[in-house]
Parts: structure tokens; sequence; C-alpha cells
């Protein structure tokens, strides 16, 4: 069986599709006399739509990533699903009218008038590859292009099996896409690397399809049939490495090979051994299988050295939800130790301690997502994060010590919270501004399907309404609508208007002034130089000399309570707990600790950490480049 795998817009265009490599690799390795082959609509997208129309990285990205929220990306192409140019524009521009700036509203108008150009172009390439089956990934903004894709590809060649999987078919959504769009012949939910092969098999020796796992498939009569999902994730020693065999040429081939520097993309692991134990209260992103699973340090190790070699590509992103903290000394130093200067981006813990995010920089993880979304401990409590404020504070500093870019949002609208668990961060960001700012302003949770506040209406949210941009989209009773999503609107929670407005106020300044402040400090031993250029500061430099402050500021390295700190000054720096919290007062005052439900923590990397990198940097650019210089008789 001849099978191709399509990857429409808006996928990443710097990415390969980890699952597409994957389902081909299972195919092609899996699948007796069947090939699969990859189509990336999302690369062919970027080279028809600037053939006519001014279009720039940043507008694929906006629909692609940027506007997820407002559905844009997926409004644009209901055109093409609906057959239909108009299609809900005076509804969409209306509601959009002020989150959408006029000149994007225009560009998302004139992008879903020519969807169906597109859509037609792509189906009629898919039937002229002729394909036994096509199969379409859906995550994030891809579902109505994949959509409309199918249906006209069925329009032209009814004779062409049809499938969709992805995060947007997990589970009831699954479900919903199958019994509510007739020209998707299956949908897979779950993991796709069996459920897929197998789907091809039966279909090859027209088998029933009743034992697929996860599989919607219709019967005789045309009806829906959900086969149940398995309830047993996949191991990790069955996760096959991708295939990204025609990636990267077709995007050497492609106007966007001006636009980005290709990433691969690995995978270590799978689920969150957190949200086993404390699953945080807004995340769905896990879906249906949380349980935490992890290649072998030797299979991981492997897989990422064979990805770089074969590519000649250096920078990668780690798909994983979280770190396996055992890589840290079974993968990270292999990687260290192989010469190989890679750049990679992964999601951790914002707990871990600094000689772990050291081993992370030096293995050329220098890109993390740890997760931080609040400095108070009282909200992050309200998330079930495991963390306190001060410890994401320490974070932070520890992050510029090692040389790490943290990429982090500060998220609100919890139940329980109120303005005091906001206040007095707010008070505190101009003391942080030389530590990295959130990508952007805070942002409202939004509830995710799979999350616990989806779940469980005992946690704050009972009236779940698919999110307003899923009926700007689709046509679909209110009942299939609320299976088909992934987003819900709720009655807003926690903090008002004005507290946002000052948080994010706070945060807008932090991101103005964060490329020139600075606040570093040098342990001489016997004294403790600070220096400071901050804008809400008049200080530069500040001399600590009394042996109880040295102490003081060398234990507040972690949070500390002052009855903690006081008890562990106590024998060889006796101070009183008033006397300290005077002490701590001055400091949060000229900007050198931050403060958080009673708990302090120094937030001034070392001085010399840039000097350090530079040279250390010098003698790795050394080193290679003696072990390649010729040798001479």
């Amino acid at each position: 069986m001849r099978v191709l795998l399509v990857n429409m817009p808006w996928a990443p265009i710097d990415l390969p599709s980890l699952a597409l490599g994957i389902l081909k690799r299972s195919v092609d390795e899996r699948v007796p006399n069947s090939t699969a082959d990859i189509l990336h609509a999302n690369i062919e997208y970027v080279d028809w739509i600037t053939r006519n129309t001014e279009f720039t990285l940043e507008d694929y990205s906006y629909y692609a990533l940027g506007s997820y929220f407002l559905g844009c990306g997926d409004w644009v192409f209901s055109s093409a699903l609906y057959d239909d140019p108009e299609w809900r524009v005076a509804e969409f521009t209306a509601a959009m009218a002020n989150r959408v700036p006029g000149a994007r509203m225009e560009m998302t108008q004139a992008l879903h008038v020519t969807a169906p150009d597109f859509v037609r172009h792509i189906a009629e390439r898919i039937v002229e590859l002729a394909p036994d089956l096509v199969g379409f990934t859906s995550t994030f903004q891809q579902n109505t292009a994949a959509l409309a894709a199918a249906a006209y590809v069925k329009r032209l060649a009814p004779h062409i099996v049809t499938a969709m999987g992805g995060a947007n078919c997990d589970g009831k959504q699954g479900e919903a896409v199958h019994r509510n769009f007739p020209f998707v012949d299956h949908v897979l939910r779950g993991e796709g690397e069996v459920s897929f092969p197998e789907l091809i098999r039966a279909l090859e020796a027209d088998e029933p399809l009743s034992e697929v796992p996860g599989l919607c498939w219709r019967d005789t009569d045309g009806t829906s049939v959900a086969n149940a999902m398995s309830t047993k994730p996949l191991p990790p020693a069955a996760i096959l490495p991708p295939d990204y065999s025609g990636y990267f040429e077709r995007l050497a081939s492609s106007h966007a090979r001006n636009w980005v520097e290709p990433k691969l993309v690995v995978e270590g692991a799978r689920g969150c051994w957190w949200g086993e134990k404390h699953h945080c209260t807004f995340c769905g992103l896990n879906g249906s299988f949380m349980e935490f699973r992890s290649k072998s340090p030797d299979v991981f190790y492997d897989e990422i050295m064979d990805l770089a070699r074969r590519h000649r590509v250096l920078d990668m992103y780690v798909v994983d939800n979280i770190l396996d903290m055992g890589y840290v000394k079974s993968v990270l130093p292999r990687i260290i130790d192989s010469g190989y200067d890679l750049r990679m981006h992964i999601e951790i813990k914002s707990n871990m301690r600094r000689g772990q995010l050291q081993t992370l920089a030096d293995a050329g993880l220098i890109f993390v997502q740890p997760g931080i979304e609040s400095l108070n401990s009282r909200v992050l409590t309200l998330m079930d994060k495991g963390v306190t404020g001060g410890q994401n504070v320490r974070m932070l500093r520890d992050a510029a010590t090692v040389g790490l870019s943290v990429a982090w949002n500060y998220l609100h609208g919890f139940p329980g919270e109120d303005a005091e668990d906001y206040d007095d961060v707010v008070d505190q960001l101009p003391a942080l501004e030389h530590l990295n700012p959130p990508v952007g302003p805070s942002s409202r949770i939004a509830i995710e399907r799979f999350s616990p506040y989806f779940d469980n209406p005992g946690l704050g949210f009972s009236e779940l309404r698919p999110a307003e941009p899923y009926r700007l989209t689709y046509d679909l009773p209110d009942e299939e609508m609320f299976d088909l999503a992934y987003v819900f609107d709720v009655p807003p929670r926690g903090i008002g208007e004005d507290v946002v407005e000052r948080l994010d106020a706070g945060i807008a300044r932090w991101k103005r002034n964060y490329a020139g402040s600075r606040l570093t400090h040098c342990d001489l031993e016997d004294r403790i130089v600070l220096v400071s250029r901050r804008r809400a500061f008049d200080w530069t430099r500040l001399e600590l000399t009394d042996p109880r402050e040295l102490a003081l500021f060398r234990l507040l390295d972690q949070p500390h309570t002052v009855k903690a700190a006081a008890r562990k000054l106590d024998a060889d720096h006796p101070v009183g707990e008033a006397d300290l919290l005077r002490v701590l007062k001055r400091w949060r005052e000229l900007g050198v600790v931050f403060e958080d439900s009673g708990q302090f923590v120094q937030i001034a990397p070392p001085a010399l950490n840039e000097e350090f990198l530079r040279i250390d940097h010098m003698r790795h650019t050394a080193a290679r480049e003696a072990e390649l210089a010729p040798t001479t008789a």
C-alpha cells in the first residue's frame, strides 16, 4: 500500500513533523509491501502564498502559534472547509475587532478568501501522487486545513482512503471529528505507532477494523464506530526514532529557506513524572496518557547523535514535556564529551539545582522552559506546581549564572487567588529586571481538555463552553462542538482587570529595561561586593563586610524564612529574628533579595559569570582547532 502523510499549515516550518517522521518509519519497517512518503504542505503553502502576496515569517508565526487562543489560523481555512470564501466573515470581524489589529485583520480576511484555492492546489498534488491512503496530522491550528484537504481529496478521488490523527484527535475530539466529517474515513486516537500500521494491515487484508485500538471507523450503514483506546501507553522501547527524509531537501528548495534555520525534533520521553503525582490544575498537554516513560540513555543518546550526523544540524528541539532527571547523569555527560556543539531547547522543572543547570548548559540545552508561571507561592499552590515563588526566582537567578535562556509565561485567573497574591510581586519586579522576563504580558488561564480544571468542576470551573473561535469556525451543534474543542471559555475567576493591568505594566517595564539592567555579586571571602545597574535603584555599588551579613547572604542562595535563617546562623553568627528581619527588609528595599510568603532569596548572579563563559568558550574553541589542525613530522 502506498501511504502519503501530509503536514498542513500551520505546522512550524523550521521543524520537521516528529509524528509523521515516526509514522513513516513505522510503515516502512513494520508493514510488508507498504511505503510512506511525507508531503510538507506547510512549506508548500509558504511558496504558494509568497508568489502573489506580501507574506513574512512573522505572519506565518502569528497564524501558527501567536494567535492560537484567538483561532485565527483555523478560521483562515474554514472557508475551504465549508467551500465558502465569505464563511462567517462578518461574525469573525465583529468578535475579533478589539483583539486582532487592523492590518492583521485585513490579512486574515485576505488569507481566508484564498484558502480554498490553496486547498484545491494541495489536493490535486495529493491525487497526482496516487496514494492508496492519505493521512493528515492535526495539532494546534491544523484542524480546518487538514479537514478541508481531506474533503477535497475525497471529492477528486473517492477511492483514496483518508485518515486523521494527532493531538486534535485525542479522546472525544477524535470521535467528534469522525462523526461530523464523513469524508474522513478513519480517525486514529492515541499513540499511532501501533494503531496506524495495524490499520494499514487490516485494510490490505480486508480484515475487520474492530480490533485496531482507538480507531474510529464506519460500519456498513455508515455509522461511526469508536474502538476502545488502549489502556496501556506505549513502552519506551517501542517508540521509534523519526525518519526525516525529504524535509531538509524540501526546505532548502523553498522560499522559507530565507526565513529560518531548520532544527531537529527529538524525543526522549512521553508523559510527565510530576503530573503522575500532582497534575497541574490547568495543564492538558499529556492528553490521554500521563504515565511517564523514557527511552534508555543509550538509545536516546544514539538517536541524538545519529540525527545530528545524518542531517548535519546541531539545533534541536526536545519535545519531552519534562526532562527525565536520570538523563542529567547519563545522557548529558556523554553529549558534553561528544564534541558536538549542540543547541537544544527542553522543558524542565523549576526546582532543579544549580549544578544540574550547569550540566544542561554544558550539554547545549541552553534554551529551557521551566514552567515558572507565577512568582507567588500561594498561587503556585493553587496550580499544584510543587514549587514556591522563591524557588522560581532562584531558578531565574541560577539560569543567568550558568548562561541558560529561560522562556516562561506569567499566568493568572485561578479560583481562590486575590489581589494580594500579585501586588507584592508587582512591587518587587523592578528588582528582577536583570533576569529573564516573561515572554509576553500575563495570560488568563484557558481551560484545556484533559486538565483537572476540565475534569473536576469542584475546582472552580463548572460552566464550560467551547471557546469562541470554535463557534466562529465550525458549523456544528453545541454538543458536537463540546466534544471537538480542546480549549473552553469560562466565567473569569481570580483577580480583576485592574490587578492584571498593574501586573502587565510591571512586566512591560521589565522587558523594556532587561537589556540594560545588571545586578551581580562578587564573593571575596572577607566581603561581598554587589554591583547594580537597574532603573529603580540609585545605588551602583554595595559592599557587605559584617560577618553576620556575609553568612546571611550566602545562606540565601536558597530561599529561607527569617526563623529558619536565624536558626542556621545561630551557631557561628548568633542574631535575633528581629535584627535579621531589619537587615532583610533593608536588602529588599535595595533590591538585593526577593520576598515571597515569608521567604527571602538573594537575586544577584556571580559577577564573573560572563567572563568565565567567554574564557570557557575560547578554551573549547582552541581545543577543537588543535584537534583539526594537520600534524607535522
